[in-house]
């Protein structure tokens, strides 16, 4: 579906996206963040209550749009073949207009080129919006100058995958499809005391109940993974903004290959940070054909 598996001599050298990025990996643990404090402002904003995990999971992207925008790092991580991939991705979204700019860095596979087959580790520039992923610096015979454009609701994923990142408000939207929640206690975040949840989020629900620029991608993914259940660990902080967010997806590229299991963490901080994306015209958009393989 959304990797393929590269083989060079007898091992596996990479995990690589089809349709556009190149890889595909997750992350598990912190990745630091803002020192802000996470207790209410006085403003009247709600505060997080642990006896209500539904309700505080369901609304989590409806904080998020209050909130406006944010920086993130992202992290994917998978293992196929003996080979384990990571991405990392930093970058800021809003999440008023779901749209988003983030670096993207592909990991270097043991000849000390990344997954993109490029020298240098050069990173990928990804732009986010609804129904939308663009790409710079994709590789694969695409030109310096130009972007990619992919239409995410026909990607099997719903770019919950392929472009190495989760889009930071469908990561939230899961949310909305949450069942068998557990809270897991109060722990600290960056500084930042949050309230852990543990679940499984049904990826059919959560396109049901998502907004209506979400919908497409996520009724795609639900269509397109092996398992609608997506497993997740989720940290709200005390005004409900969801501080970081853990899945672990399911998916077989085809009828006969394995499962594999992709773990994508994403962290958010900096609430409040204004954020400006400028989608490319379509002069500067590539359509040729991209080199795969």
């Amino acid at each position: 579906m959304v990797v393929q598996q590269y083989r060079d001599g007898g091992g596996a050298r990479a995990v690589r996206a089809l349709a556009v990025a190149g890889v595909i990996a997750v992350t598990a643990g912190c990745f630091g963040g803002d020192g802000e404090s996470g207790a209410s402002d006085g403003s009247g904003r709600r505060s997080v209550a642990a006896d209500r995990p539904l309700d505080l999971l369901g609304q989590a992207a409806d904080v998020l749009v209050e909130a406006g925008g944010a920086e993130t790092r992202t992290s994917m991580e998978t293992a196929a073949g003996g080979t384990r991939v990571t991405i990392r991705a930093q970058g800021a979204y809003d999440f008023r207009r779901q749209m988003g700019r983030l670096k993207v860095v592909l990991p270097e596979d043991a000849a000390g080129e990344d997954a993109a087959g490029a020298d240098g580790h050069r990173p990928i520039t990804e732009l986010l919006a609804p129904g939308a992923l663009y790409m710079k610096n994709r590789g694969a015979g695409v030109p310096d100058d130009k972007w990619v454009r992919v239409d995410t609701t026909t990607l099997k994923d719903g770019n919950l995958l392929t472009g190495g990142v989760t889009d930071p408000m469908a990561a939230a939207e899961l949310l909305r499809g949450a069942a068998d929640v557990t809270y897991a206690g109060k722990s600290e975040l960056a500084g930042v005391t949050v309230r852990h949840y543990r679940g499984v989020a049904d990826l059919g629900r959560a396109a049901r109940a998502a907004s209506p620029q979400s919908r497409g991608a996520l009724a795609a993914a639900a269509k397109g993974f092996s398992k609608d259940a997506v497993p997740f660990d989720a940290y709200l902080d005390e005004e409900g903004r969801l501080r970081k967010v853990r899945h672990r997806f399911t998916f077989s590229a085809d009828s006969r290959a394995p499962e594999v299991s992709v773990v994508s963490t994403l962290l958010l901080y900096g609430f409040g940070l204004p954020v400006t994306v400028t989608l490319p015209d379509e002069d500067s958009l590539y359509t040729g054909e991209i080199r795969q393989g």
